[in-house]
């Protein structure tokens, strides 16, 4: 079920919150996610980051508060319904398969988002939109040079890239990216930052990120958490000069 995208926000939570028996680890906390901006999520660890790209992409339920995608509550959708209505997750830790080629690895991702899972192998080999769409994730995550090679052989930050290409090959119009920048060297990193700044036009994307030069480069809005609350939300600029977000966060 794809739904209809509009201009503006396409991804918005509402006063989300999540609790671990006595924790409280994300408390109401309201975020939206706009086309053509990308909205980064800062904080130490245990401020409540991932758990909160658990919730807006589906995997763990909120115990308060809604999300909405285009525009349609999706709260009590699961994880593949809302992928399958466009969003796109990537994760801190590979989910590539490594004995598979990039292209395949593209293929079989677009392929999941519309097959039956008992006929998933079988119509990968054979269905033109999987194959199109996979190719042409690929060239966007700058891999079309790589399409053959097997992904256990790419460089940590070709990973990243084909991570970023499987999200693209089930179209998205949400990305929701954590951390895709973690163990990358200089060369890598401006390769990553590039991508981002070219799918910023066509997408909402939420980055869940530690490297803060990056962040403060390649982010449209910043939203910083602290103990599962946000402490503020705002422009690079104005992040950077908040007493608070200095005290708390960036060490001043």
């Amino acid at each position: 079920m794809k739904l209809e995208a509009n201009s503006g926000v396409l991804l918005r939570g509402r006063e989300i919150t999540r609790r671990w028996g006595g924790l409280v680890a994300v408390d109401r906390v309201s975020i939206e996610l706009e086309r053509g901006s990308v909205h980064a999520v800062i904080g130490t660890n245990g401020a409540g980051k991932s758990t909160l790209i658990n919730i807006l992409s589906g995997e763990i339920p909120p115990s308060g508060g809604s999300v909405e995608l285009l525009g349609q509550d999706v709260t009590g959708w699961t994880q593949p319904k809302r992928a399958r209505a466009g969003i796109g997750r990537s994760y801190q830790r590979n989910t590539i398969y490594p004995t598979f080629t990039v292209f395949e690895n593209c293929r079989l991702a677009a392929q999941a988002r519309t097959q039956k899972p008992w006929r998933w192998w079988q119509d990968a080999q054979r269905c033109d939109a999987s194959t199109a769409a996979a190719r042409q994730a690929a060239a966007k995550a700058g891999l079309e040079p790589l399409l053959e090679r097997p992904a256990g052989l790419l460089s940590h930050g070709q990973k990243r890239q084909l991570e970023i290409a499987m999200c693209l090959a089930t179209a998205p119009e949400v990305l929701l990216l954590d951390e895709p920048l973690a163990g990358m060297g200089a060369e890598e990193t401006e390769r990553m930052l590039a991508l981002l700044g070219e799918l910023r036009a066509e997408h909402a994307i939420l980055l869940v990120e530690h490297d803060m030069d990056a962040v403060f480069r390649i982010a449209d809005r910043i939203t910083v958490m602290v103990n599962g609350c946000v402490i503020a939300s705002d422009t690079p600029d104005a992040i950077r000069t908040n007493p608070q977000v200095q005290s708390a966060y960036l060490g001043h």
